[in-house]
């Protein structure tokens, strides 16, 4: 039992990752605009987003070996 919920736990992070790369996609996006617009408070929301974002991806690449 212990196994099958591993693979689980493993399969549901897989799916994960395309759904967090695309949310990087956007979060970069979102920080180059706010470059451009010298916009101080987005360009920090953005950072922090993408940092959450980043230790999500690296929590699931860790989860998987």
């Amino acid at each position: 039992m212990k196994y099958v919920m591993e693979a689980l736990r493993r399969k549901e992070a897989q799916e994960k990752l395309p759904v967090i790369r695309m949310e990087i996609d956007y979060e970069l996006v979102t920080l180059f605009d706010a470059m451009k617009a010298d916009d101080k408070v987005m360009i920090i929301k953005a950072k922090e987003r993408l940092e959450v974002l980043r230790k999500q991806m690296l929590q699931i690449d860790n989860e998987q070996v």
